[in-house]
């Protein structure tokens, strides 16, 4: 039997209120610091994670620190807190410990983490990519979209997944545009690209000039905040939002029903597998970074295979083969927290062909 373990946190007073009954009549802020207070702790023992190969077992660790406290506590603080977590899955018995959300963002990404442990470290980044950009793939070619052509922006792609997200698909478009806030990493990055592939990309640091004019489109930013918004989107768009907390606002699924906004990174994972969390998916779905750690672990890869910022594109591609090998796949895409159905998809296709028909048969009326 394979063992890991998993860290993960609360985005906010919300999610602490799914584990804690009592954090449903308490302030938000009262919340968090109370929850602070408490030391990292196992919530969850994972069971039935079973590919054609072998098995494993596992257990979620939280780290008592919303996204919020995570960003804006000391930085020591904080990696304390994630390698309190990683020595109580030693103590579990396990093989490898994965890194979520905002605990693979803290510090260097996992480094300094995994020097203080006795167990690899692995922030599971590269399996997300690589069901990312397979995500992007199918909706765009169900929402009409040849990727050859289409407009791609890609936002927060100085970061270590929109990085990689950027070089690898430069290999199969031809319109790019790249935006972060920091211009001398864009340029770096534009380079990169240019030299690798010979595709001259346009970088920008305001997203919302970006974003209107993109067919398809990639967010995997750090923000605390929603930053794409229903106004901000043309019809017929794609938009794979990796980050969590979200960047694409809930408003955009209230009034926007012409755009395509799906979860990068869900995947269904092989076996009877049984959670007992409730982080907001059906059974046997889990996100690509948790993925990637029970990967590793079925496939006896006892190793820090994804640490730091720098994403390598060979072991995006190798994670994919062994998640295939193991039974790991896609399975349809997510829309805030609900399946989207081929059938919705197409309505959305049609609604947006339909806007813009419309659009381009528009007479403006001259004054005589």
């Amino acid at each position: 039997m394979q063992r890991f373990a998993f860290i993960l946190h609360p985005s906010d007073a919300e999610d602490v209120a799914r584990k804690f009954i009592i954090a449903k009549f308490m302030p938000d802020m009262l919340v968090e610091r109370s929850f602070a207070m408490l030391p990292s702790m196992k919530v969850s023992h994972i069971r039935g994670l079973q590919s054609p190969y072998t098995e494993a077992e596992g257990w979620f660790i939280a780290c008592p620190l919303t996204a919020r406290m995570m960003m804006s506590l000391p930085v020591p603080y904080v990696l304390n807190k994630i390698i309190q977590g990683g020595r109580i899955a030693e103590k579990l018995g396990a093989g490898i410990l994965g890194l979520g959300a905002f605990t693979k963002i803290v510090g260097d990404a996992g480094i300094t983490v995994a020097k203080n442990l006795n167990i690899p470290v692995t922030t599971g980044n590269s399996y997300t990519v690589a069901t990312a950009i397979e995500s992007v793939r199918e909706a765009a070619r169900m929402m009409g979209h040849d990727l050859k052509t289409a407009r791609v922006v890609i936002l927060g792609a100085t970061g270590s997944i929109g990085r990689v997200c950027a070089l690898i698909l430069a290999r199969e478009v031809s319109n790019m545009t790249l935006v972060a806030r920091n211009e001398r990493k864009l340029e770096d990055l534009a380079a990169k690209i240019l030299y690798d592939t010979g595709l001259a990309v346009r970088v920008v640091s305001d997203s919302k000039k970006a974003l209107q004019s993109g067919d398809i489109i990639i967010t995997v930013t750090s923000a605390l905040d929603t930053l794409i918004e229903p106004e901000d989107l043309q019809a017929g768009a794609v938009v794979c939002d990796v980050s969590r907390p979200r960047d694409v606002s809930k408003r955009v699924a209230e009034v926007r029903d012409d755009v395509l906004v799906i979860e990068g990174g869900v995947v269904e994972v092989p076996g009877d597998v049984e959670f007992n969390l409730n982080f907001g998916f059906p059974p046997k779905m889990a996100y690509a970074c948790m993925a990637e750690t029970m990967i590793l672990a079925l496939e006896k890869r006892y190793e820090s295979f994804t640490l730091g910022r720098e994403l390598d594109i060979g072991k995006v591609e190798e994670i994919a083969a062994l998640a295939k090998k193991h039974g790991f796949k896609l399975n349809g895409f997510r829309s805030f927290g609900r399946a989207v159905t081929p059938q919705e998809i197409e309505m959305i296709r049609l609604r947006a062909s339909k806007e813009a028909s419309i659009s381009n048969n528009t007479i403006i009326p001259v004054n005589p």
